[in-house]
């Protein structure tokens, strides 16, 4: 990790617009949490609509918006070139961007799951600890997705929202294979692992680990491998 880089991420992911959503996004989550909580007398209905909004939007949300803002506004205005002109590793540019991303996305997206279900119920510890664990898991895999995909086209923001809304949104609700190719029931089985009060997708513990691993390695060479094609090329 560079921390030249990763200083230039933080303030290119806070110095902007983009970044005012971010912090929006958790604060109507838990907004939401404390509205529902006051006017709920079902706890576990309001809770189970609360941690699956923040789950299955609130966080790839925020990943998505993190991911894009840390390498795709410079690619946007080809101060990219600049940055890859500098004796470092390609590679060590995608860690060192991920890391930023990625901590956007825990602090913003993934603790606020956890403390939206503290919110709706202080006595279960285990269940809102369940539900933090599982979003920190799938917020680790979209963050490194986006970041790839921000790296592999300037339609970084719309792909990724098709991704999370329409294949694991809406066509994940509908078709029951989609579970073994989408994120988010893979972080809701890790949650399910640690508390039973947690759904299970069913997709089993140790295939939704590995194939969170994969994804994240992956998307993170590819990243890599995408900037220095980006440099030989010069054609973005």
């Amino acid at each position: 990790m560079n921390p030249t880089i990763a200083r230039l991420s933080s303030q290119a992911l806070l110095g902007r617009r983009r970044g005012v959503v971010l912090v929006l996004i958790p604060a109507v989550l838990l907004l939401l949490a404390v509205i529902v909580g006051l006017l709920t007398d079902d706890v576990a209905v309001g809770y189970d609509a609360v941690t699956s909004l923040g789950f299955t939007l609130a966080l790839p949300l925020v990943a998505l918006l993190a991911a894009t803002a840390v390498l795709g506004p410079e690619v946007d205005d080809g101060s990219i070139v600049y940055l890859l002109s500098k004796p470092v590793s390609r590679h060590v540019v995608a860690v060192s961007k991920f890391v930023i991303a990625w901590a956007a996305t825990m602090v913003l997206g993934a603790l606020p799951v956890l403390v939206a279900g503290l919110v709706l119920d202080v006595g279960d510890l285990r269940q809102a600890l369940a539900w933090g664990v599982g979003a920190a898991v799938a917020g680790t895999a979209y963050t490194a997705l986006f970041l790839a995909l921000a790296a592999f086209t300037r339609h970084a923001v719309v792909v990724g929202l098709l991704f999370a809304l329409l294949w694991e949104g809406v066509l994940g609700n509908l078709l029951d294979g989609i579970r073994w190719l989408a994120i988010g029931p893979w972080g809701r089985e890790v949650a399910a692992a640690v508390s039973d009060r947690v759904p299970s997708p069913e997709v089993g513990l140790t295939y939704a680990v590995v194939a969170a691993v994969l994804v994240t390695a992956g998307s993170v060479w590819f990243t890599g491998d995408r900037l220095r094609s980006f440099t030989l090329r010069g054609d973005e």
